[in-house]
């Protein structure tokens, strides 16, 4: 995806600038092995990686080669990525499908009627920040979950250190209809009449600050409807506007394809691939996946996440699974990096001044601190509320 624009190329977007066999020549190739020499299958166009052979790499050159290529899949190639055995403890996955499970129950007797993104209400179950719920429901099982090697490195290769991932779990039920073609955040969720005020490099930008992913809590198959996706049409500049139109949409439908997922499997692909939920055409499967956004530090995430709020309950647990050998050093670091706020701005830098460097120390930065110096709860809860209170303008 080329992030400059070419010599006469239009600054402005609108319907006119979509055209149909443009993008038919942009989505209708293949994937050259070649492009993807590390991948362990291809398939669909999508390449497959075997996520026990990347956790077992421990050499920090090796692993930049591997997400070197998912930034060049996730750029300019099919867009797409699935991790074989991403989560390779099914009952690990089973115990955190049940805790959200029981969120899904006590939200939908509060706030039944709840609406839903690209599909009526009604069809699916959706929680809403799961992320910080799953912490603050079972904070020792949150870390389990987020010790995860292939969550860092995918999100690395495309958005760099200081991550911020927020979840939405999505339950489709037998029955359950197919989403609309579309982007996502952050320009999938803006109207046609907004996309057009906005020039044609902001419409490149804005995939480059968020990740998608989905991991399978329960087995996918096609049947079941797991996410129908449209190979290389991240590549189209005014994709965003092109999702909303009808000749689009049914290219879309006619073209696009559907990877069956194993529990524990998942896949991450460029927020600007057409895509949407499938049909649940099954009898008895309720298909059930934990949906990532995860967003750049440089950016504005989806969801408000209370990451103080999380920090706190995580703290004296993550210290206990240090001391106790549960988790090891890079695991460790993995969940920190998964609760805490890893970007320092915005700042006052009045009263929170960096005393070296260029900024002043992180949530994450502190939490770090805290656990490689073993620190005591109350040490660190105080530390980390008067990080808080500097967050203010006066």
């Amino acid at each position: 995806m080329d992030q400059v624009l070419q010599a006469g190329e239009a600054v402005w977007l609108d319907e006119s600038s979509c055209s149909l066999d443009d993008f038919r020549a942009l989505v209708e190739v293949e994937t050259p092995a070649d492009s993807v020499p590390l991948a362990d299958d291809i398939v669909a166009k999508i390449p497959l990686y075997d996520a026990l052979r990347v956790r077992a790499i421990y050499d920090h050159d090796r692993l930049k080669t591997y997400m070197a290529e998912w930034n060049r899949v996730f750029a300019t190639g099919p867009g797409i990525v699935v991790f074989r055995g991403a989560f390779d403890d099914p009952v690990l996955i089973d115990a955190v499908t049940e805790v959200l499970d029981g969120i899904i129950r006590e939200e939908e007797t509060a706030f039944a009627g709840s609406g839903d993104h690209f599909a009526p209400a009604g069809a699916n179950s959706r929680v809403w920040n799961a992320h910080e719920k799953l912490c603050m429901a079972d904070p020792r099982l949150f870390a389990r979950y987020n010790a995860n090697a292939i969550i860092p490195a995918v999100s690395r290769s495309w958005l760099g250190p200081y991550y911020q991932i927020t979840t939405q779990v999505n339950v489709v039920r037998p029955g359950g209809k197919a989403q609309t073609c579309h982007r996502d955040y952050h320009m999938g969720f803006q109207t046609a009449e907004e996309l057009a005020l906005y020039p044609a490099l902001v419409h490149r930008l804005s995939p480059l600050l968020t990740l998608q992913g989905a991991v399978a809590h329960c087995d996918m198959p096609v049947e079941s409807g797991p996410t129908k996706l449209l190979p290389y049409s991240q590549t189209c500049g005014p994709g965003f506007i092109a999702t909303l139109l009808p000749a689009f949409r049914d290219y879309f439908e006619d073209h696009c394809v559907q990877l069956p997922l194993d529990k524990g499997d998942a896949l991450f692909f460029n927020p600007a691939v057409f895509h949407a939920a499938g049909e649940n055409c099954s009898a008895d499967i309720q298909r059930f996946a934990n949906l990532m956004q995860i967003g750049s530090g440089c950016g504005r995430s989806i969801e408000i996440v209370d990451r103080l709020r999380m920090s706190r309950k995580l703290y004296p647990v993550l210290a206990d699974m240090k001391r106790s050998g549960a988790l090891n050093a890079a695991e460790i670091d993995y969940v920190v990096a998964a609760c805490a706020e890893g970007y320092p701005f915005p700042a006052n830098l009045d009263i929170d001044s960096p005393l070296s460097g260029m900024a002043p120390e992180s949530q994450q930065g502190l939490m770090r601190r805290a656990l490689s110096e073993d620190w005591e709860t109350a040490r660190f809860l105080t530390e980390l509320q008067a990080q808080a209170d500097r967050k203010r303008s006066h």
